[in-house]
């Protein structure tokens, strides 16, 4: 399956004084990025958590490799890095949409987390079509 990046253009509101895209925002994109990717695979975060099945952060980070400003496209390709029955982690490249220049990378992990239980759940229980689907994706299965 090939999934293409989310393509984000910039807004005003989300520079500093300096024009610069602050650093909180490239969170906010890979969010984005996450249920655009869950909408290319045919599964969509929507769908998901109307099972009761949400996928609840555990960690997340950033690095900045360039400056992103105001009125630039970013494209943000999302990918599954590492999966287990209990857990995910999805790995973040923005690069700019013009010239292909690595702007920053980034990871998230996520625990599927039973929303009307209110407690982590085993996924390949839970929703083994979105887990097998997801295996299927990743670049290295962890147990």
């Amino acid at each position: 399956m090939i999934i293409k990046p989310y393509s984000r253009k910039t807004h005003y509101y989300e520079t500093d004084q300096m024009g610069i895209i602050h650093h909180a925002n490239y969170i906010h994109w890979m969010e984005e990025a996450r249920v655009d990717f869950m909408d290319q695979i045919g599964f969509s975060y929507d769908r998901a958590i109307s099972t009761g099945i949400d996928f609840a952060l555990l960690s997340i980070s950033c690095e900045y490799k360039s400056m992103v400003r105001f009125g630039e496209t970013v494209n943000i390709l999302a990918s599954i890095s590492a999966i287990s029955i209990s857990k995910m982690t999805v790995q973040y490249q923005i690069t700019d949409a013009a010239t292909g220049k690595l702007r920053t990378i980034g990871e998230s992990t996520h625990c599927y987390y039973d929303s009307n239980k209110k407690r982590p759940v085993s996924l390949k229980k839970s929703l083994p079509e979105l887990y097998d689907l997801l295996t299927s994706l990743c670049e290295s299965e962890q147990v």
